[in-house]
């Protein structure tokens, strides 16, 4: 994990069950401000994806990350339903994009912890994992196995904590 000399503070949280909404907590001592966003039509009223909180750097925390369809004209179906390597690709690229929106990149990954259902598919965890980082570094990691995740049909989760200077 990267140290925090940088002045590396804040938070970026993509939590399920949290209100959905944009608000800002203003600027506090310090210039501390906190933001909630959604970038999916269907996640408004369920749960903020990105929650924010700036002073001056950023760590950030991505929650339950899986193969939830991110448009709004699904509603969130499960996408690529009994495909493995598709979810875990899958849910890869929607962390890539909303690390994208918040000005980072998979370089800035420090840690990261995925669920599966099958332990059986711990090999292709690996493969997918290690082709979405290529030549970054690897994050920190712990992988967990569970019973079910949050949605039938839903074959792998990631949750991620990732560092920016800004």
């Amino acid at each position: 994990m990267r140290c925090f000399g940088k002045s590396k503070i804040g938070i970026l949280m993509l939590l399920p069950f949290m209100a959905a909404c944009t608000t800002e907590a203003g600027s506090g001592a310090g210039g501390f401000q906190k933001n909630a966003y959604n970038y999916s039509e269907w996640a408004k009223g369920l749960f903020s994806e990105v929650v924010t909180v700036s002073h001056p750097g950023r760590i950030l925390f991505f929650g339950g990350v899986g193969a939830e369809d991110a448009t709004a004209t699904t509603g969130g179906k499960i996408l690529h339903l009994g495909d493995f390597m598709g979810q875990c690709l899958y849910a890869w690229e929607k962390i890539k994009r909303a690390l994208d929106q918040q000005g980072a990149s998979l370089a800035d990954v420090d840690k990261a912890t995925t669920y599966l259902t099958d332990i059986r598919n711990l090999r292709d965890s690996i493969k997918c994992r290690s082709q979405v980082f290529g030549s970054v570094p690897q994050p920190a990691g712990t992988l967990v196995m569970v019973s079910q995740l949050a949605w039938p049909g839903m074959l792998y989760e990631v949750d991620i904590t990732a560092v920016t200077a800004k």
